[in-house]
């Protein structure tokens, strides 16, 4: 825990942040009496473990017809690619 006065939080504000991030305390004192303490937000929305992704885990559970990898017709290739789009 860092004790610093007002003076010092108002210039070191980036470096006391800095601190608290990595887990510190700061408290700010005026003169001899501590007025604050600044400490870490907790997380508003914790972080949840995705499950590790298996190459392969989807195979045989979706199905795709042989005409997918055609060619596109011209015209519907053109809207893809941002042509008019009064066809």
């Amino acid at each position: 825990m860092t004790v610093v006065t007002v003076h010092y939080a108002k210039t070191n504000l980036s470096r006391l942040l800095a601190e608290v991030e990595a887990g510190g305390e700061v408290i700010i004192a005026r003169g001899d009496k501590p007025v604050a303490r600044l400490v870490a937000e907790p997380p508003t929305h914790p972080e949840t473990p995705r499950p590790k992704r298996v190459f392969g885990s989807m195979k045989g559970r979706i199905a795709m017809d042989d005409s997918f990898f055609d060619p596109l017709p011209e015209e519907e290739l053109t809207l893809w690619e941002g042509g008019p789009d009064d066809q």
